[in-house]
């Protein structure tokens, strides 16, 4: 039995950023033929983008601007280089935010994910991610039957129903958000019912926690989970090392600071930052609004793409103080302005009933008169006063904040 979906997932590394990288400037000139694309690049020569460091060049479609971007120009933004005969399917996310399928088969590419995570041809599967409206429930459905499984549309809620399917058609395998697994077992468990069948899933959609994918393992459940958007697909998945995410081989994944394009270095926390190349919806340095970080060297199981950390929290930590907002993209202009500084982190405050507003600020050998000279900086961009503490390399955390917003909760 095969090991790997495919060969591409153990190339040498060399042998794949020039594959992908040779095939990006082609698919940036088809999807500048786009408006919106066309729009957002700008004078960007598809051509020159051969390589990691040029494509840093290139702005970021942040996911929170899509909404007005869409609203401008119905449905998509002008970011699908083909009209409604491409689409297939259309879905909406929060926001709202509109989504096209596509017509080509495993568009979100789930398939890949699937299969590290032990699911094999002639599988029938127990898929409970929604399929009304959102494309949750599709993006693994569709990468299930490219794969050679079976799926039961099962959707969320309607457990007994749920029950009921399983077992009857008694599914080998799961897929859905970490803890409806759990919910299914613990309802069979009350009613006697056997939900024994299936002993493989892939999950996503929110935390799975060490100590629920345990449980899953003593009731006889290997559980896998891989990291997808609507927007891109499948960013990354998990393998039987589960040592961190795999990142897909449809995709070019970057790791930039909060607020900026800028990559930051391997193992730093920031903003994932994903390039795909899909003809229906091509995305262009994408921003997912998540953080996570590049984990040094290649997994154990063999597979040769870098891996992330997975999952770590949100990126926009846009702030309102004193009734103005600050955006992480501020703070970065503010190192700018002083390149002797290292990691900055603004944390917001309260005192007197008043905001506080404190720049912390890492610098190995601070001149005199350094940190009077960047508080002026801060508040010229800002607009706003605050105070600067230099402090020593390596005191911030490593957790991809920018502006940490400490005030107490509202009560």
């Amino acid at each position: 039995m095969n090991k790997y979906f495919d060969e591409l997932e153990t190339r040498d590394h060399e042998l794949r950023e020039a594959q992908l990288f040779e095939d990006l400037p082609g698919h940036i000139e088809y999807a500048m033929t786009a408006s919106g694309w066309k729009q957002h690049l700008g004078e960007v020569l598809p051509g020159e983008i051969t390589s990691r460091q040029a494509l840093a060049n290139l702005p970021v479609l942040r996911k929170g601007d899509l909404k007005d971007l869409q609203a401008a120009e119905p449905p998509f933004g002008g970011f699908t280089p083909g009209g409604a005969e491409t689409w297939g399917r259309v879905f909406m996310s929060p926001g709202p935010i509109f989504e096209p399928m596509g017509l080509t088969p495993d568009p979100w590419r789930g398939a890949r994910a699937l299969f590290a995570a032990g699911f094999r041809s002639g599988d029938l599967v127990h898929n409970c991610f929604a399929y009304h409206l959102t494309p949750g429930g599709f993006i693994l459905d569709e990468g299930a039957r490219a794969l050679g499984c079976a799926v039961i549309p099962a959707g969320i809620g309607n457990t007994e129903l749920q029950l009921d399917y399983i077992e009857a058609l008694k599914p080998v395998g799961f897929t859905g958000t970490p803890d409806f697994l759990k919910i299914l077992q613990d309802k069979a468990a009350e009613a006697g019912r056997d939900v024994s069948s299936i002993k493989r899933a892939l999950v996503s959609g929110g935390a799975l926690f060490a100590s629920l994918r345990d449980e899953y393992t003593s009731r006889g459940v290997s559980v896998l989970q891989c990291y997808a958007t609507a927007d891109v697909g499948v960013i990354a998945y998990e393998s039987e090392t589960i040592e961190g995410m795999i990142v897909d081989e449809g995709v070019i994944v970057e790791i930039v600071r909060p607020g900026t394009g800028e990559p930051v270095a391997e193992g730093e926390v920031g903003e994932v930052v994903v390039t795909n190349f899909n003809r229906t919806y091509p995305m262009i340095r994408f921003g997912t609004g998540d953080l996570s970080a590049i984990m040094p060297g290649t997994s154990p199981c063999g597979r040769t793409n870098q891996r992330i950390k997975g999952w770590m929290g949100r990126a926009d930590q846009t702030t309102k103080v004193k009734g103005m907002f600050v955006h992480p993209s501020q703070v970065a202009a503010i190192g700018k302005a002083h390149p002797e500084l290292e990691k900055l982190r603004l944390v917001i405050g309260r005192s007197n009933e008043q905001d506080t507003m404190v720049l912390q600020a890492e610098c190995g050998q601070p001149a005199e008169g350094l940190a009077d000279a960047v508080s002026q900086t801060l508040q010229k961009i800002c607009k706003l006063r605050g105070q600067v503490e230099l402090v020593a390399i390596g005191t911030l955390a490593n957790d991809g904040m920018v502006i940490s917003d400490d005030r107490p909760a509202a009560t």
